[in-house]
């Protein structure tokens, strides 16, 4: 393998954060990398063709800061730490641009006034490191090495707190970890999930089996150092896989949910519920998402994509009546929970597909003045978008967190009888790539 020593002009970024530069006709995407910066690049050749890699900034941007987080450039958690704040909402607000202005006008992003400790969702992988210490974070990217953490910069400080107690806990009542290359070792993951208005605070503990020695005695050390825990609940997880949670869990202590308020509504959160992770920023979201709608009071709206009726319930003080569509019967069920402790009589949520369910409306001739859909990250597939163009409501609000995807939906939905009339980016991630965007479609 040969290589050659460059300094090269960083041209643009990609939506990954990754600075462009080109070497003849071949384009390289850059870690690290900030528009306009000179770096030094180390191009390698082989067989099968060419790589390059940073080693050094030349000319740097305005925007490069030193990372607070000391384990930046091994954790892969985050991928803006490099950026200033400014510059991160910079970025962001030219991928935005660059993607969807061909829509419409985009608005200014809206930005956080602290853009860090907002995740009030934290996971943490337990491992033993060469020096058989107990150490908890995440995974390398793209391998199975942990990297240790023992103070993530985005997470709810009380998390960090709650790890490094069960750390130090787990040593005194010699507890392994999970070793996924033996098999052997108990605790697998710890999840904590944080009220930001309530307080209450959800310590899930993944593990491998059902017993647990000693678990009285490591709970009661625990609650007695860490009060503000509300409910403890044991996962168990056994299987040879990724995912964090196992099917089957057993509540140790409280109620095996917490509750938070969002714009004026109360939600249970169980430990697989999914619950946006920044509190602060989906207030804004979502009032942003209403006056966008310009509701009525008269309308029928379906929220598809619902999962704890979070949306749907918010909504609902709005409009006439409100349906929210969620494919997962555990979410549905939290959500049902929660128009009853909410006492909301005008929703009603079901478990179905939202193309299928879409296409049963259609069937029955049941008329949607406005659509409601916050999909995943890969956006919505071709069978939801063609029965929603088919149901034809009057507007369609689209909640994206990856405006890559949601640039491909808007060209189906566009080439289908509607126009983009606003477009509202929001950082709800900072220190990460991730974008969330309102978008509001109206019926030509």
């Amino acid at each position: 393998m040969n290589s050659e020593h460059i300094k090269l002009k960083c041209t643009n970024v990609n939506e990954e954060g990754k600075g462009i530069v080109k070497v003849e006709k071949n384009k390289f995407y850059i870690p690290y990398l900030i528009d306009g910066e000179v770096g030094n690049i180390d191009v390698f050749h082989t067989k099968t063709g060419m790589s390059a890699k940073l080693i050094s900034v030349v000319e740097r941007s305005p925007y490069r800061v030193f990372p607070k987080c000391p384990h930046f450039y091994q954790c892969g958690g985050c991928q803006l730490q490099h950026m200033s704040y400014e510059g991160q909402c910079a970025f962001k607000q030219n991928i935005t641009d660059k993607l969807l202005d061909k829509y419409c006008s985009v608005n200014k992003l809206i930005g956080m006034d602290n853009p860090y400790n907002y995740r009030n969702k934290a996971h943490s992988t337990l491992a033993m490191n060469l020096k058989k210490r107990i150490i908890s974070g995440i995974y390398e990217e793209s391998t199975r090495k942990v990297v240790s953490l023992d103070n993530c910069m985005i997470q709810d400080p009380i998390a960090n707190t709650i790890i490094d107690s069960i750390r130090e806990l787990m040593k005194s009542f010699k507890i392994r970890p999970f070793d996924p290359q033996t098999g052997m070792g108990l605790i697998r993951h710890l999840l904590i999930k944080t009220g930001f208005k309530s307080k209450q605070v959800m310590l899930v503990i993944v593990v491998t089996t059902p017993i647990f020695p000693s678990k009285n005695n490591f709970l009661k050390v625990l609650l007695q150092k860490h009060p503000e825990i509300t409910t403890v609940v044991l996962n168990i997880n056994n299987k040879d896989t990724s995912m964090i949670l196992g099917d089957s869990e057993k509540v140790l202590y409280g109620k095996g949910f917490i509750e938070d308020d969002l714009c004026g509504c109360t939600f249970q959160i169980s430990p697989k519920s999914f619950y946006q992770i920044n509190p602060l920023q989906t207030e804004i979201l979502y009032n942003k998402a209403i006056e966008m709608a310009d509701f009525s009071g008269n309308e029928t709206v379906l929220d598809a994509y619902c999962g704890i009726g979070t949306i749907s319930l918010i909504v609902s003080k709005k409009v006439k009546e409100m349906i929210g569509v969620e494919l997962n019967k555990d979410a549905v069920k939290d959500a049902v929970q929660n128009a009853k402790r909410n006492k909301i009589t005008n929703t009603q949520f079901y478990n179905a597909d939202s193309g299928d369910f879409i296409i049963d409306l259609i069937r029955e001739k049941k008329f949607i003045d406005v659509v409601i859909m916050d999909p995943p990250r890969s956006g919505s597939d071709e069978k939801f978008l063609k029965s929603l163009v088919t149901l034809m409501p009057k507007k369609i609000i689209y909640i994206s967190c990856n405006p890559v995807t949601l640039e491909r939906d808007l060209e189906y939905l566009t080439s289908n009888k509607y126009k983009v009339t606003a477009i509202q980016p929001l950082d709800m991630f900072p220190q990460t790539v991730h974008i969330e965007c309102i978008v509001k479609l109206e019926k030509i």
